[in-house]
C-alpha cells in the first residue's frame, strides 16, 4: 500500500524555513530533504497559493515563510496540499440493488468521515510552532 507522506515532510520543511534566515532555493531544499527540486516547487507552489510561503526570483531568491509558525496550523498545512486520504480503505458507491451491500458501504463511510473529523480537529488544535516547542524537549 502507498502511503503519503508529503505532511509530515512539508511540516519538516517549515521548521527548518523557519530557522533559516535568507531564501532557501528549491534545490537547496531538495538536497536537504531528498527531494527533486521540481517536486519541491509543485510543493511549495500549494503553500504560496495557500498564503503559507512565498518566494522571489533571480539571484539570492527562493522560498521564506509568508506568516509566523505559530499562525499556521497544520490543518493549514493539510488543506495546502489538497486535503490528502486519511485512509487506504475505500468505500465505493454499491454497485447492486444489494440492501447489503448499501448497508456495507453506508457503514464504513460514516466510521470514516467521523475518524477524518476527528484527524481534521486535531490538526486545527496545533500550530506548526508547536511542533517546535515539543522538539526542545
Amino acid at each position: 500500500m502507498r502511503t503519503d507522506n508529503r505532511l509530515p515532510r512539508v511540516l519538516h520543511i517549515l521548521l527548518h524555513l523557519d530557522e533559516i534566515d535568507e531564501p532557501v532555493t528549491s534545490e537547496r531544499m531538495g538536497e536537504m530533504f531528498g527531494m527533486d527540486a521540481s517536486l519541491v516547487r509543485r510543493t511549495m507552489g500549494g503553500l504560496r497559493k495557500h498564503g503559507l510561503v512565498t518566494s522571489t526570483k533571480g539571484h539570492g531568491g527562493g522560498w521564506h515563510l509568508q506568516r509566523p509558525l505559530s499562525e499556521i496550523s497544520l490543518m493549514d498545512v493539510y488543506i495546502a496540499l489538497g486535503s490528502p486520504s486519511v485512509f487506504a480503505i475505500g468505500a465505493p458507491e454499491p454497485s447492486s440493488p444489494c440492501l447489503l451491500e448499501h448497508a456495507a458501504s453506508d457503514a464504513t463511510r460514516a466510521a470514516m468521515g467521523a475518524a477524518r473529523q476527528v484527524f481534521e480537529k486535531e490538526l486545527g488544535r496545533v500550530s506548526v510552532s508547536d511542533l517546535a516547542r515539543n522538539a526542545q524537549i
